[in-house]
């Protein structure tokens, strides 16, 4: 076994802390797995992992050769795609991921342009709300909502912004009134997406001080889409990202309120995998969703 298949395999294993979950991402056999890190660690004469029977986990050896490898590893990946052209014409599979609703509103419909302006590229999109670990799974582009870590070493593209918003319809708010202050709407009927990432807990600011109230639902709804519809039937008050919000609001079916109180801002950024930016396929899909993303008002882009 060569050492870039040593290292390939110690750092799949390093990554998802586990020997048997690595041999099957990678369709090899377990043994043939741990026979590839023992023999690394033979040849370094260092320990790179601490086995016990519930875990493994990397050691600072194994850190430390863990961020050399992956660098190793994406240069070869360029390498490869460089030898065979991929970096001059876009061709061959793209993976894509975005959240879930942000994805449907916003990038499959971009997908889908791009699919008809490059017909030697096929797209893999994943729509998922948790967080992906975009090398470990394979991942050329994401979009993502949030602020990016310090850390990240991936090219990051900004394309707007989303706020958090509260709103109803606006036959409710002429019933009820439209309330004042975050605090209220702890005594009026709220709906509460239980997909969605605010949960019991809503926070506001007032003069750089936060405020956060604890709302007690009429209506607990496993789906964004469905507490949507609920509020645009005068089911009470909700709280959503103003994206998700955004086409009603357009069309008058739901009102934003207690918009001083709004957060700031959260960053919609396009992340590009380290050692992915140069491949063609790449390069035009972020240029094309950037160059969308920016010109949907419903983002809100700032130069």
């Amino acid at each position: 076994m060569d050492r870039f298949e040593e290292m390939r395999i110690f750092a799949s294993v390093a990554q998802l802390e586990s020997f048997s979950v690595a041999a099957r991402q990678l369709e090899l056999s377990p043994p043939r797995v741990t026979r590839a890190v023992a023999a690394l660690e033979s040849r370094l004469g260092v320990a790179l992992l601490q086995r016990t029977t519930r875990q493994v986990r990397v050691t600072e050896a194994g850190r430390r050769y863990l961020e050399d490898a992956q660098q190793v590893l994406a240069q070869l990946s360029e390498a490869e795609a460089s030898a065979t052209g991929s970096y001059l014409t876009p061709r061959g599979l793209l993976s894509v991921t975005a959240p879930v609703l942000f994805g449907e509103y916003f990038v499959t419909p971009q997908i889908v342009n791009y699919l008809a302006q490059y017909p030697d590229v096929q797209v893999r999109a994943e729509l998922i709300d948790r967080p992906v670990n975009l090398q470990e799974e394979g991942i050329d582009v994401a979009v993502r909502i949030g602020h990016v870590p310090k850390e990240c070493q991936h090219l990051i593209v900004p394309v707007g912004e989303v706020r958090q918003v509260v709103c109803a319809s606006p036959e409710w708010l002429v019933k009820h009134g439209e309330p004042q202050h975050p605090h209220e709407l702890e005594a009026l009927p709220t709906v509460v997406a239980e997909g969605s990432h605010f949960g019991n807990h809503w926070w506001f600011e007032e003069n750089g001080k936060r405020i956060e109230v604890s709302p007690s639902p009429r209506l607990r709804i496993s789906a964004i889409h469905a507490a949507l519809t609920a509020v645009e039937a005068g089911a009470g008050l909700t709280r959503l990202l103003s994206y998700q919000a955004a086409a009603s609001e357009a069309e008058g079916r739901v009102r934003r309120v207690l918009t001083r109180f709004e957060p700031p801002a959260i960053p919609i950024n396009i992340w590009v995998t380290a050692g992915r930016g140069r491949a063609a396929s790449v390069r035009t899909f972020v240029d094309l969703l950037a160059e969308r993303l920016r010109a949907d008002p419903a983002l809100g882009y700032r130069d």
